[in-house]
């Protein structure tokens, strides 16, 4: 990578938000990493992503599975990079599947792609949809590892950069006092 720091990368695509966000677990935050903004620039992804091949390329995976959306991308450019499969898992009727024709057995040897891993919900969704067609699970790869403390995964977590953000229990956030305005800027429905 040139000599930017993934922050600051994130920063200069505008993917690294400040303010007052509404989070898929129903909390509230001061930040959000919103990586669809660094995904439109194929160059720094490519940058950002080549942070995390390089931890991963001796695991002797065989395949990048990202759950969509927001792991679509970031496992098709991990995948490229490594010189694997990249598909994509898709939650229907609400759970996490593999369709289009895609397919793993036994003699896979997955990673999990992502692009924010936050509560591993979604990591873990997809690790079912891999694990019941037989194939192994090696570890988790993301563009950003944004798990609170005593969130922990089964396996190892590959990531170009980790982010600490605050997060509050709605009826306690101090940013409602401050009255400021509420985003909700992901993609999952709320409970």
């Amino acid at each position: 990578m040139e000599n930017k720091s993934v922050i600051e990368i994130l920063k200069e695509c505008e993917s690294l938000l400040d303010g007052h966000f509404l989070l898929s677990s129903g909390k509230h935050s001061d930040r959000y990493c919103q990586c669809a903004k660094l995904l439109q620039y194929p160059g720094k992804a490519e940058q950002v992503l080549a942070v995390v091949a390089t931890q991963v390329k001796e695991l002797g995976a065989t395949a990048v599975v990202g759950p969509a959306m927001g792991g679509v991308i970031p496992a098709y450019e991990l995948a490229r990079q490594l010189k694997i499969k990249g598909i994509f898992t898709e939650r229907i009727d609400g759970e996490m599947q593999l369709r289009r024709g895609f397919s793993l057995s036994e003699h896979d040897r997955v990673l999990i792609g992502e692009d924010v891993i936050t509560t591993g919900k979604s990591t873990m969704e997809t690790v079912r949809a891999v694990t019941a067609l037989g194939a192994e699970v090696i570890g988790f790869c993301c563009m950003v590892d944004r798990r609170a403390p005593g969130v922990d995964l089964p396996l190892p977590v590959y990531s170009a950069t980790t982010l600490t953000v605050k997060t509050f229990e709605a009826d306690e956030c101090p940013l409602c006092k401050e009255k400021l305005p509420l985003v909700k800027p992901g993609s999952r429905k709320q409970p």
